[in-house]
């Protein structure tokens, strides 16, 4: 129970649902609350398999290209931890996000689902997640069960987003995205160190 509450923790940390809403609220501004709706639950569907797609064969393509999963497991948590410093000390996920929208007809896609829900982040956490070589079958699918979870929560936040902005603002919208970039920069240099763990221990 307590590694799938740490799981979960750490989903919530990568994908950010907080951070998606102010750039959900920039991205359908110019549609009516139905159709906000839809965008909403359509971005969280897209979001959701594109992170599948990375867990089912993320690990395969890496392979394919003769990367080894200590080599993957130290980039993977550079990348992290990078991802996690623009959360800290960057102008925040939401403000470099809400510059890029261009075509608000095609919202659903870009920004929302990708990269604001399904970041590189995010992508990069699965599949270090659902490592074929660490993890079974079954605790595959758990995470990609718990996957789903939070990308249904961040769903529910799309779709009170008016509501969530009136009552936090976005001043603390971005608080609460530099806390999850803090646990996210924890996880990351954990997992340079068992990557650089796991080599030494080959090399002996």
């Amino acid at each position: 129970m307590q590694e799938i509450i740490t799981t979960i923790l750490f989903l919530f940390a990568v994908i950010d649902p907080f951070g998606s809403v102010p750039v959900y609220l920039e991205a359908t501004k110019s549609f009516d609350l139905a159709e906000k709706k839809k965008i909403a639950m359509r971005a969280s569907v897209v979001a959701f398999f594109i992170l599948l797609f990375f867990i089912v064969i993320g690990q395969f393509i890496l392979e394919g290209m003769k990367v080894s999963l200590d080599a993957f497991q130290i980039s993977g948590g550079v990348i992290l931890f990078l991802f996690a410093l623009t959360m800290i000390f960057g102008e925040g996920k939401p403000s470099s996000e809400k510059e890029s929208i261009k075509d608000y007809k095609h919202v659903t896609i870009f920004p929302i689902a990708i990269p604001s829900i399904a970041s590189p982040g995010a992508i990069m956490a699965v599949v270090l997640m659902t490592d074929n070589h660490i993890y079974t079958i079954q605790q595959q699918i758990i995470t990609s069960i718990l996957v789903l979870l939070v990308i249904g929560i961040t769903c529910v936040f799309l779709l009170g987003a008016n509501h969530i902005q009136k009552r936090i603002g976005e001043y603390g919208i971005s608080v609460i995205s530099k806390v999850m970039g803090l646990i996210l920069a924890a996880y990351a240099v954990q997992s340079i160190l068992m990557g650089l763990k796991s080599f030494f221990v080959v090399l002996k």
